[in-house]
Order: C-alpha cells, then structure tokens, then sequence
C-alpha cells in the first residue's frame, strides 16, 4: 500500500477515512438531481396541459429507456477511468454533463428533453461508476469496515433521493415542472463544487491514474470511439427516421442489447481475460449475482413508474385535510433508508463479531424476498381499488418499507462484494458490468409498466411477486456453492485503531 493510500484509508474518528464523507456528500447531490426528476418525469410526460400530454404507454417506455441507458454507459466510463482519466476526473466530468442535462430539460420542448436526457445519460457512465469504486479504494483488502463504509455511502444516496423528490419533485408537480429539472440541475452543481473543493485535501492519492496511458491506447481508443459513435448515429436514423421506424420494437432490441453487452464483457474477460483461476471464479460469481439483480431492480423500479402512475390515480392521498403530492411518495423509500441503514450496519456488524453474518448471496437472496412481499401488498390495494375505486395510501407506504429492507439487504452489500472480487485492472469496468444488472432491469421495469395497461396493475403486481420469489429461492439454494467461488474475499482482518493525528 503507498503512503498516499494508507493515509486515506486511516480512520477518522467516527472509525472511517475522512475522504468518505466528501464522496457520501458529492453522491447525495447526485443523486438529488436524479431521484428529483425521476419523482415527476412520467408524470410531466403524460401531462397534458403543463406537460407533453404523451400516452402512459409512451411515458413509461421513455422512463425504461432512459433509467436503463444511465446504468448502462458507467460500463464505458468505467473503462475510460481506468486506462484514460481516472476516477476523479471522471466524477468531476459526469457530474458537469449531468448540471448540464438537467438544464436543457428545463426548456419545454421534445428536442431538449431528449438532448438533456442524453447528456444525462453521458454524465452518469463517468460518475456512477467511478465514486463508488473510489469508496472501495479508501479500504485495504480485508478491512472489516468496508460493508458498513458502502451502507453509510448508500445514506448519502438516500439522502439525496429523500430530499429531491420533496423539493424539486414538489417544486415541479405543484409550480412548474422547468422549475423542477433547474432545481435538480443546481443541486448537481454544488456536489461538483464541493467535490472540486475538498478532493485534494480528503482524498490523497485516491482515484488517480498510476501510469499514463501510451499514445497508442489512446488512438486505438479515439478510433473505437469514432467507429461506436458512427454505428449509434446510425441505429438512431434507422429507428427515428428511417425505414425501420414504428417496425422495430426497440423495446426489446435494447434490453437484448444490454443482456447481450453484459455476457459478451462476461466472456471477454473468462477466456481473454489473462485471469487466474481464482480471479475467474470471482468474476463468475459477479455476473451470477448480477443475473439475480435484475429481478430485484426490474420490481423495486416500478417505483417511478408503475407505482408511481398508480399512486397518481389510484390511492386515495389525503392525510387529514391535506392531498400528499404524488411525487413526495418518491421519498418515502429514502426516509426508511435513512432510518433503517444505521441498523442493518450495526446488525452486519454485530453479526460478523459473532461469526454469524450471512454472506453476500444469502444476504442478496433474502433481498428478492422481501421485495416480493412488498408487490404482495401492491397485490392488496390494486384489489381494493378495483373494488372500491381507490387504495388506502398505507398499502402503498407498507410496500415501500419491505421493499426499503430488500434494498438494504441487497444494494450496499453488492457494491462491496464487486470492489472486494474484481481484479484490481477491471475494478471500474466491472463496477461499471454490474450496475449493467440496474440497466437490464430499468428497461424491463418500463415494459414491464407498459403491459400493465394491457392486464392490469392487480394481474402485473401477482407476476412480479411470483417472479422475485422464485429469483430469491433460487439464489438462496447456489449460496454456499458462489460463496465457495469467492475464495475467502469476504474473510475479514481486524480493523485498524484509530490515530488521533488522523483524526477529523
């Protein structure tokens, strides 16, 4: 370990390097401007007097499109990370982009919408990635406060989630919906700003590049770039323009396209890989559990769709002589991360001192069943709405909370497990392959939501609650044999004390 490192993974005196809370508070606005315009983008697009006035059809498949597009580039910015800019360049760009986006989104017009959301797309592959690949490397292999390191990241996600649906989300459904997206694109401003402020300080030597890339990756790179650009250009004419415009569902040609990007990487490193027989073992295990993923995001990203159109329509949203805003049910999910988060990292910790903490496939697989039970309740207010015209809001709040806890146990555990299995020269890509899983199941969310116009929201939430179950016995049946397959990764060494010169 240089010095630079072993100083930033030092811990501070709360138990953990300083240079954590710096990213926990450059992710928490990040995540205020996406989670803020996930709150209200359905619902300006099917608006049709303030909004674009589309078809629920329409606004649901451009909401799985385009979360799905946002976890697919971090694959590509990954890459670029590591061989070209290094992580905190990254983060910097993807977060400029983002500012950038939600700006554009602002304009009222079809063209903008599109253009910001793409440049919302291009700014996320180089954030996403990269800061929580940065977390990973604040830690010494083996360090037993990495799990409990990513569950406080994740509160800093929350956070973010928590507070933009209740401000720009509120803003947008209630004032204007520009107003909304400016809001949100401020908000990524000052996550920049501090991150630019403070990386020098709180993050020595984190996030760099260790060699210069050579002049000739460079121009083979430039060269495959211009090449994807060129084949992009041209799909966008054919499916926009061209004659395989409205013949093609491009639905399914882009979840295909994900799954298959997801296999060929998978493929690509396997057998070209130059991997050693435990470091292919590791990276099997990584897409195994990615595969599982999917199922779980495909249910929980109903929220901003299906759930959320739902909420709109059909639950009855008074409390007292007050009308919730639909779009402050975004941030209910984000409240019970925020209240529940320190617990499940106290229960981690608890549980390993023990010997008794259930390791990352069993931890994954009890996360699929408790979304499921979650869509058991969405099950119970579709029925009483069908019956009664509209659904008791504490359905839908009792769903978000299994589905809070199916996160907690899933989501932090996983950003560890790719950090503590990925080789170290595909840490980025692989972090990048994984959040692939959150592409696939964005997409399928959206078609997903779509075809509940066609069966029903009672009918589609039975399915989704069939289908995680099944996922989530599944994975519990292989634990033991993928656990086997980690060799040893999740043995833990004893933390190191604290220095009071290190101290914040």
């Amino acid at each position: 370990m240089t010095t630079a490192t072993a100083a930033a993974s030092a811990p501070s005196a709360k138990g953990h390097p300083r240079g954590l809370y710096l990213l926990f508070f450059t992710e928490a606005f990040e995540r205020f401007q996406y989670y803020g315009m996930r709150a209200f983008l359905v619902l300006y697009l099917v608006d049709a007097s303030r909004g674009l006035g589309w078809s629920r059809g329409q606004a649901l498949s451009l909401y799985g499109t385009y979360t799905g597009l946002v976890y697919l580039t971090p694959v590509l910015g990954g890459y670029i990370a590591d061989r070209f800019f290094g992580q905190r360049l990254s983060v910097v760009l993807g977060g400029t982009l983002m500012m950038c986006g939600q700006f554009l989104c602002a304009v009222k017009s079809v063209p903008t919408l599109y253009a910001g959301l793409l440049i919302l797309i291009l700014g996320n592959g180089f954030f996403k990635a990269n800061i929580s690949t940065m977390v990973g490397q604040l830690y010494a292999p083996g360090d037993r406060r990495r799990d409990s390191a990513f569950t406080i990241f994740y509160m800093g996600i929350n956070l973010g989630g928590l507070v933009g649906p209740l401000l720009a989300g509120g803003v947008a459904e209630n004032v204007d919906w520009s107003f909304g997206f400016a809001l949100s694109g401020v908000g990524m401003a000052i996550g920049v700003a501090t991150f630019l402020a403070l990386k020098g300080k709180l993050l020595p030597g984190i996030g760099t590049l260790k060699e210069k890339p050579s002049a000739e990756a460079v121009k083979r790179f430039l060269r495959a770039l211009a090449i994807a650009v060129v084949v992009l250009a041209a799909l966008a004419w054919l499916a926009i323009w061209g004659p395989l415009a409205g013949r093609v569902n491009w639905d399914y040609v882009l979840l295909t396209a994900i799954l298959g990007t997801m296999f060929g990487f998978f493929v690509y490193l396997t057998f070209f890989g130059k991997l050693k027989k435990e470091e292919r073992d590791r990276v099997i295990v990584i897409f195994v559990l990615a595969l599982f993923v999917v199922f779980f995001w495909a249910a929980f990203e109903q929220a901003g769709g299906l759930m959320n159109l739902y909420t709109d329509t059909k639950v009855d949203r008074g409390l007292f002589t007050l009308t919730i805003p639909t779009t402050w049910f975004q941030s209910v999910n984000s409240i019970f991360i925020v209240g529940f988060a320190p617990l499940f990292a106290m229960l981690w910790t608890w549980l390993a001192a023990r010997g008794k903490e259930p390791r990352t496939p069993t931890k994954m697989a009890l996360g699929l069943l408790l979304v499921s039970v979650g869509f058991v309740l969405m099950y119970g207010a579709a029925k009483q709405s069908a019956a009664e015209g509209k659904a008791a809001l504490l359905w839908v709040v009792g769903a978000y909370l299994f589905h809070t806890w199916g996160e907690l146990a899933l989501s932090p555990v996983g950003l560890s497990m790719v950090t503590k299995l990925a080789p170290t020269k595909f840490a980025s890509a692989l972090m990048g392959v994984w959040f692939l899983s959150n592409a696939a199941a964005n997409k399928l969310a959206g078609m997903l939501g779509g075809a509940a116009e066609r069966v029903g929201d009672q009918t589609m939430f039975g399915i989704i609650v069939l289908g995680t179950a099944a996922a989530g016995l599944v994975l519990l049946t292989l634990s033991g044999t993928l656990t086997r397959m980690m060799h040893g990764a999740e043995d833990v060494t004893p933390a190191p004390a604290a220095s009071p010169a290190t101290a914040s």
